[in-house]
């Protein structure tokens, strides 16, 4: 079969996403992407290979338009302590908007189908360290630049913000409120801004 054409490619993607995000990996059969996608079987096997190929290109569709726009945006628009804020609330505010509580598709592979399956495990570890190194290269910018505390530990704090990240949106799926989601960042938030002393 012909390649699909790059305009309905990315339409066929988008839709995969958005059938696997809802249904989690295990339950998506070859049948729902087909549909989900307005293609048939043979048209999606030939185009993508097996479902597990199709959802690494998925994870991948999902980052550019998730993640990866979100840290190319706030990193433009703020400076690097005020990026690392607006991620986070941001993060609480799609949680809150999220009405089907999907979660998030990366949050939700590490959980269900890294353990499973180690090569997918790898490219899941790999858009979330993408996520942890921008945490980390802005606290370090901004402890050069004196807005965080000087001894803050970048690696330290910037792999707790991950886990807080994946702690949101983890809890959000069965108690989306406002309260708990900002409580469970705020602590975090907090950190950028102890005097050195609270911090060794």
């Amino acid at each position: 079969m012909a390649r699909l054409k790059a305009f309905d490619e990315e339409r066929a993607l988008d839709h995969a996403v958005d059938c696997f995000w809802l249904r989690g990996y295990e339950a998506t059969s070859v049948r729902d992407l087909g549909e989900a996608m307005g293609i048939g079987g043979a048209s999606l096997y030939n185009a993508y290979g097996d479902k597990r190929a199709l959802f690494v290109r998925c994870l991948e569709r999902y980052a550019n338009r998730s993640s990866r726009e979100r840290m190319a945006r706030l990193e433009e628009k703020h400076p690097p302590k005020e990026a690392i804020r607006a991620f986070l609330t941001e993060i609480v505010e799609r949680s809150l908007k999220d009405s089907d509580c999907k979660g998030c598709l990366l949050v939700n592979s590490a959980l269900d189908v890294a353990p499973h399956d180690a090569d997918v495990g790898k490219v899941v570890a790999g858009y979330l360290d993408e996520i942890r190194a921008f945490f980390r290269r802005n606290i370090e910018t901004a402890r050069r630049t004196g807005t965080v505390p000087k001894g803050i530990d970048a690696d330290a704090v910037s792999g707790h913000m991950l886990g807080v990240l994946m702690g949101i949106r983890t809890l959000a799926r069965v108690k989306p409120e406002r309260k708990l989601l900002e409580n469970v960042a705020r602590p975090a938030l907090a950190l950028l801004d102890l005097p050195k002393s609270k911090l060794h």
